[in-house]
């Protein structure tokens, strides 16, 4: 009877140690290192990606170990993908900040493998892409300005902070090719590249460029200043807060959506229990309170996407962009 009641406290004993393991919450990577690679050198914007949901990870107790931020910047990400491909598909406790110019740079071949080769986790949040043109210009809708373009494709000058065939630039090639502009035509279209958002405004107000196509967070002060007319955002509905009047190019009838989105990937043989665990702790940062503020200060709108719904976003993405890409002769 002793070893028999031994053995029933025994039970009792781990059956309590199992609710107490039950009670703990849950991690987000089963290993013990977790660890954020950002493409891109500290101070990017794949940096602040890790280095806030990293923290945030920390806080809510996602993570049983503070999370490793580790840099590792070149070739718009190519760099980064290669090195988690050929050496660390596998490790469960690695998660890679990407967004949509990474991806877009994936669709356009300039990485080594396609998107089949890493997990898509989620995307926490994303900036909306803009068209823009001074507050005094002839064209007062997108309608006003997809026409003229239909009418003279080499006639308007437009910029950008992306280069001939980068996501700000393939944004509005979008919104051409809805509005019926021919694909030959889409080639003659006068794009100059800016070091980003607000220098492309600054050279707009200044009469060197008329239409302007970038993130909304970049240009946001212009725009409550009023110094220019935001044509439409490329969000999948209205804006909240100061932005709700601006019009989406969907509800205008081009039915396009352009967000830079902000998300991760980890490695392609990251087993099915590790990959759900990490986006079930991703999950548990985007409904936090921190990084709904984060969000906000760095101009994102919070947008969650996770699983099999991101990976068919991403594919769905990669392809639209690979057929525009090749349509105006970016890649073969």
């Amino acid at each position: 009877m002793d070893i028999i009641a031994g053995r029933r406290a025994l039970g009792a004993g781990m059956l309590g140690l199992a609710g107490l393991a039950a009670a703990r919450p849950a991690t987000a990577f089963v290993g013990p290192r977790p660890e954020c690679l950002s493409p891109s050198a500290p101070g990017g914007g794949w940096d602040f990606t890790c280095r806030t949901v990293g923290r945030l990870m920390q806080e809510l107790q996602v993570v049983d170990q503070p999370v490793q931020v580790s840099n590792m910047p070149g070739a718009v990400g190519a760099v980064a993908f290669a090195n988690v491909t050929s050496r660390r598909a596998a490790d469960h406790n690695l998660f890679v900040a990407t967004s949509t110019v990474g991806l877009t740079q994936i669709a356009q071949r300039r990485y080594p493998g396609d998107i089949d080769r890493v997990r898509w986790l989620a995307m926490l949040g994303a900036d909306t892409g803009v068209i823009l043109v001074r507050a005094d210009s002839r064209f007062k809708t997108l309608a006003d300005f997809l026409g003229a373009l239909k009418s003279d494709p080499g006639g308007i000058v437009t910029g950008g902070s992306s280069s001939l065939g980068g996501y700000d630039h393939l944004r509005l090639l979008l919104l051409a090719q809805k509005a019926g502009i021919p694909a030959a035509d889409l080639k003659r279209f006068r794009w100059i590249h800016y070091d980003g958002g607000g220098p492309a405004v600054t050279q707009m107000l200044g009469g060197h460029v008329e239409v302007v196509s970038t993130d909304l967070a970049e240009i946001a002060g212009f725009v409550e200043a009023g110094q220019i007319r935001v044509l439409g955002a490329m969000a999948e509905a209205r804006l909240a807060g100061a932005f709700a009047d601006i019009p989406t190019a969907r509800e205008q009838g081009y039915d396009v959506v352009g967000l830079n989105w902000r998300g991760f990937y980890t490695g392609g043989r990251v087993s099915d229990e590790h990959y759900n665990a990490m986006i079930a702790g991703l999950k548990r940062v985007y409904d936090s309170e921190g990084w709904k503020e984060a969000a906000r200060r760095s101009g994102l709108q919070p947008v969650w996407r996770s699983g099999p719904e991101f990976e068919r976003f991403v594919a769905g993405m990669v392809s639209e962009l690979r057929g525009l890409s090749q349509e105006i002769g970016i890649i073969s």
